[in-house]
C-alpha cells in the first residue's frame, strides 16, 4: 500500500509539471473550459485593448471580450468560471503559439484573414475597424489623408503593409518605421513626426491613455488606386480589420461555442438597453470615440460599419473588384 501511495503521489507530481511546461499538442477550449482552466492569449503593450499593468493585470476590450466568452461557455455548460492564465501573444507568434497547444485562444486585434484561416480556426468577427490616423490635437493641418502629401512625417511599426501602402499612395510623405507603436507615440507626443498610422482601435487606446493630446484622422481613398490588383475608388476606406478568436483547428464545437458567446454579449444586459459588448467598448476606447464612429456608421451613404456579424466570414472568399484597365 505504501509503494502504491508513493507511485501514486509521484505521478500526480509528474503530470503537475507536465501541464506546467505546456503541451505540444493544439488546445481545445472546451474541454479546457470543463477542466478548470484556461490560457488565453492576448497583447500586453496595446492601452485599451490588451495591456498588462505592473500589478500583472491585463486589462482592455480584448480581455474583457476573452473573459466574457469563457465565463458564457463555462455557464451554458454548467460548470464554475474557470481560472484564466494570460499568455502574452506578439503578432509573429500568434499561429505557433495555438498550434504548440500554448493557448486555448487568442483575442488580440488578431485581423480575420484567409492566410491565417488555413492555419487557426476563426470565431467571430467580434469588432470591425479600418486604418486610421493619429495626430496632435492642436495640428489642424492634418484633417484628411491627402494632407500627408505635403511634406508630412509619418510613423508606423516596421514593416508595416498599412505604412507602404499609405507611401504607395502619396509619395510625398516621409515615412518613419519604428520598432513599436508605443516609440512612434512618444516621437508623435515630441513634435518629431507628424502622424502615426494603424488600426483606429490601437491609435484610440493611445488617446485615451494621454487626454486632450492626440485627435483621430479617418483615412479615405484621396483617388482611384489599384491595390494588391484590387480597385479602390476614391472615398473608400482604407484597410477593412475583423477582429477574430484564434483556436486551434478541428475543433468546430468550440468555435461554435465562442461565436454563440459573442452574441450573448452584443445583446443588452437583463434590464437595460446596453449590452455588455458596447459597455466594454466605451470602458476600453472612451465614449467619445465610440459615438464618433457610432455615427460616421450611420451617416447616409457611409462606407464604415462598427458592429460586427458574428459567424459571418464569407468575406474571406468573396471577389474582389478587379482593376480597372486590367492593373
Amino acid at each position: 500500500m505504501a509503494s502504491i501511495l508513493i507511485i501514486g503521489a509521484a505521478l500526480t507530481v509528474l503530470t503537475a509539471l507536465l501541464t506546467a511546461c505546456g503541451s505540444s499538442e493544439p488546445r481545445n477550449l472546451v474541454e479546457s473550459i470543463k477542466s478548470g482552466h484556461v490560457v488565453l492569449g492576448t497583447k500586453y503593450d496595446q492601452p485599451g485593448m490588451g495591456q498588462q499593468g505592473p500589478d500583472g493585470k491585463v486589462t482592455g476590450f480584448d480581455a474583457t471580450v476573452s473573459e466574457f466568452v469563457v465565463n458564457n461557455i463555462a455557464d451554458r455548460l454548467g460548470v464554475p468560471h474557470p481560472e484564466i492564465t494570460w499568455r502574452e501573444t506578439p503578432s509573429a507568434q500568434r499561429e505557433t503559439l495555438i498550434a504548440n497547444g500554448e493557448v486555448d485562444m487568442i483575442a488580440a486585434t488578431y485581423s480575420i484573414s484567409a492566410s491565417r484561416a488555413k492555419k487557426v480556426d476563426f470565431a467571430g468577427p467580434y469588432l470591425i475597424t479600418y486604418q486610421g490616423l493619429l495626430v496632435r490635437d492642436d495640428d489642424d493641418s492634418i484633417t484628411t489623408l491627402a494632407d500627408l502629401n505635403d511634406g508630412k512625417k509619418l510613423c508606423s511599426v516596421s514593416g508595416s503593409t498599412s505604412a507602404q501602402n499609405v507611401k504607395k499612395q502619396l509619395p510625398g510623405v516621409q515615412l518613419q518605421e519604428f520598432d513599436s507603436y508605443s516609440s512612434c507615440v512618444e516621437a508623435l507626443r515630441r513634435g518629431k513626426i507628424d502622424a502615426l498610422t494603424t488600426d483606429e482601435t490601437i491609435l484610440a487606446g493611445y488617446s485615451t491613455r494621454y487626454p486632450g493630446e492626440f485627435k483621430l484622422v479617418s483615412m479615405t481613398y484621396p483617388k482611384d488606386a489599384c491595390v494588391n490588383d484590387t480597385q479602390k475608388k476614391a472615398g473608400q476606406p482604407f484597410s477593412k480589420e475583423r477582429y477574430g478568436i484564434g483556436m486551434a483547428k478541428n475543433y468546430p464545437a468550440a468555435v461554435t461555442e465562442v461565436n454563440t458567446a459573442l452574441k450573448a454579449m452584443l445583446q443588452p444586459a437583463p434590464g437595460t438597453d446596453k449590452s455588455p459588448w458596447s459597455v466594454a467598448l466605451r470602458d476600453s476606447l472612451g465614449n467619445e470615440t465610440v459615438n464618433a464612429w457610432i455615427a460616421r456608421a450611420d451617416a447616409p451613404g457611409s462606407q464604415y460599419q462598427l458592429f460586427p456579424d458574428v459567424g459571418d466570414i464569407a468575406f474571406l472568399t468573396a471577389p474582389s473588384t478587379p482593376c480597372e484597365g486590367g492593373a
